[in-house]
């Protein structure tokens, strides 16, 4: 987001009614109105050549209060400018990495892989929050949300063989940790990154994913290896991302650096990121309307 945008630009729509009014209302009002078709040319000139008659203030005051529904219809488009400081409002947007500590994982020789897609992911966040699940046959919170994305990523690299020592892969436990830790910390929007090689992917991940993309994240799945690419690209598809592979993070990269952020902005709570300024337009419109209250000579 950057530079001026509209909030409700569906307004614009009413400009041209409000510039048709305009132009009907300064044709019927320039100079004396109705008096132009009824009287005498000659006899009007006669009067404005003597005094009598002006019809110039008439024809201006005909636009003024076009002028000001105008300036009222731009106001309502909501033009605003970015907030300073937004990207680091709390509570908005943040990230939950989920990895696969498993043996045939993190002895597997993907694991290096998996290390560094995760490192890669939270350098991409920037400054927002983030934490870490790490699971085999259960789930274990590893790091809650922090912004210091930098030691998660040092705590990633010590994992190693027995770190999580419960035997099996249970993504469902972990994909549900991460939907509660969003939840807890009232995030209105975020990502959920998995990393795995697709071990355990069953029923309870699908529902899982579900229920991640149903509170507003979205499921983005790391592959490692040779991971079984149907289920887990079925998996991302219900969480609402895509699956990604180690080689090529660019698109991960973009979307955890901005995706949430412009879930938001879609949605209503765009005013959170930027200011509306269309109140001060509606103060301008004041000033056309009280000249319409001029007072009437003596």
């Amino acid at each position: 987001m950057s530079g001026l945008a509209l909030l409700r630009p569906e307004w614009l729509l009413a400009l041209p009614l409000v510039a048709g009014l305009g132009l009907w209302a300064w044709r019927r009002q320039r100079g004396l109105g109705d008096w132009m078709r009824a009287a005498d040319p000659g006899l009007l000139r006669a009067m404005r050549a003597i005094g009598r008659v002006d019809g110039r203030g008439a024809a201006g005051a005909a636009l003024l209060a076009p002028l000001a529904a105008g300036i009222v219809v731009l106001a309502l488009t909501g033009p605003a400018v970015d907030r300073s400081g937004a990207s680091a409002f709390r509570n908005l947007d943040g990230a939950v990495f989920v990895l696969d500590a498993s043996p045939s994982m993190v002895a597997g020789p993907g694991w290096p892989d998996a290390v560094a897609a995760a490192r890669i992911g939270l350098g991409a966040l920037g400054a927002k929050p983030a934490a870490l699940v790490v699971y085999a046959g259960d789930a274990y919170l590893a790091a809650p949300f922090t912004r210091d994305t930098a030691q998660l990523g040092l705590t990633v690299s010590v994992i190693e063989p027995g770190t999580v020592p419960d035997p099996g892969t249970r993504p469902e436990r972990a994909l549900a940790m991460a939907a509660d830790l969003l939840a807890q910390a009232d995030i209105l929007a975020g990502d959920v990154v998995l990393i795995t090689d697709g071990g355990g992917v069953g029923a309870g991940a699908m529902a899982a994913a579900d229920r991640i993309a149903g509170a507003g994240a979205a499921l983005s799945v790391v592959r490692i290896g040779t991971a079984p690419g149907e289920a887990l690209e079925t998996l991302a598809r219900a969480g609402g991302g895509a699956v990604h592979a180690p080689a090529d993070l660019d698109a991960l990269r973009a979307a955890l650096a901005t995706g949430a952020g412009d879930r938001l902005a879609r949605e209503d709570y765009a005013l959170l990121f930027r200011a509306d300024l269309g109140r001060y337009l509606l103060i301008l419109a004041l000033f056309p309307l009280l000249l319409l209250f001029r007072r009437a000579a003596p």
